[in-house]
């Protein structure tokens, strides 16, 4: 008989970070659960290592070649699951009591089609940064969205429920997204809008602040994933007269946040490794903001850093010299 949880866990290389990873699935206080592993070609041991702990609640689902990032998260609608599932990062920690709360959280919120609990940030080496912002524990998918672009929420890829059919009703997560940035806010907003997200205020994993993908993703595949989040949102909003009111209110704030955080981003993307300048990615959220708040006035080049983000891009010179500066501007790398 098929357990009720499935801990999905796609894995490249995981070294040891990955076997913190899977003795916290393991030492789960609720033992009614599978954890399915999607190893993509790992070279380090990571498989080895996995199957020699002899865990029949362990499967491995190897790929037949390297993929990419993306394409092996993509076979995680195509693998059985059980009735729920989660999704894991190989360098995250669930808490001992994480399925615990997960089976409180739907008795007490049965019709939830998304659910969730509170987690702490942690660096590197483990050790804790902060508590994630607070929650509400009822949210439809239009007030997560607005959470998420007021900036008044965390969301990272691990730590959500939701029921395995619903996940491949949708198709899973949406694979066109580079690197799968912004994947997840997509799939999120999908699930919760099916009917509504359930959160406890207990903490129940860890997530590992780090050089991960999305910090390592240069800024021209950034600004794409980020066009493509926006279509979704206006499309979205066609759709739902409550969430085109969330976009409305949150569209300009959320707009200059990535306009500015995006082109020092760009910025900091040697010139070689992009086709894409400054200038353009400005005037590309312009077009946005005709796209999602076209009755605002949007001038991001009112603000000062947007503006020298430009300036500085126009010149080769004060492009090197800031990125040489940097980091003793800034205090790292």
């Amino acid at each position: 008989m098929r357990p009720t949880f499935s801990i999905i866990l796609p894995v490249h290389n995981g070294g040891t970070l990955v076997q913190a990873c899977v003795r916290s699935i393991l030492a789960q206080t609720v033992t009614d659960f599978e954890l399915l592993v999607l190893d993509n070609a790992s070279t380090d041991g990571t498989s080895a290592w996995i199957q020699s702990l002899n865990d029949p609640r362990i499967s491995i689902f190897p790929s037949s070649h390297k993929l990419s990032m993306v394409d092996n998260w993509g076979r995680v609608k195509d693998v059985p699951k059980a009735e729920f599932m989660t999704l894991i990062g190989h360098d995250d920690l669930l808490e001992p009591n994480y399925l615990e709360i997960m089976q409180a959280l739907i008795r007490k919120h049965p019709n939830a089609s998304l659910y969730q609990t509170h987690y702490t940030l942690i660096d590197a080496n483990g050790l804790p940064i902060r508590p994630c912002l607070p929650m509400d524990e009822v949210q439809t998918g239009y007030e997560f969205l607005a959470c998420h672009m007021a900036q008044t929420m965390d969301s990272m890829g691990t730590g959500y429920l939701f029921r395995s059919r619903d996940y491949d009703a949708l198709g899973g997560i949406p694979t066109h997204y580079p690197n799968l940035i912004f994947a997840d806010y997509e799939l999120w907003i999908r699930l919760s809008s099916i009917s509504y997200k359930a959160s406890s205020p207990q903490t129940g994993f860890q997530y590992r602040i780090h050089q991960s993908v999305s910090r390592q993703t240069n800024g021209e595949q950034y600004q794409e994933a980020f066009g493509q989040y926006v279509m979704f949102m206006s499309e979205l909003a066609k759709q739902c007269t409550d969430t085109k009111r969330v976009v409305v209110r949150y569209g300009h704030q959320m707009l200059m946040y990535y306009c500015e955080s995006l082109s020092h981003r760009l910025l900091k993307t040697p010139i070689g490794m992009r086709t894409l300048k400054v200038d353009d990615f400005i005037q590309k959220c312009r077009g946005y903001a005709n796209l999602l708040i076209p009755e605002q006035k949007f001038e991001p080049e009112q603000k000062f850093r947007i503006r020298v983000a430009g300036m500085l891009d126009r010149y080769a010179l004060a492009r090197t010299l800031f990125n040489a500066l940097r980091p003793i501007l800034l205090g790292k790398p």
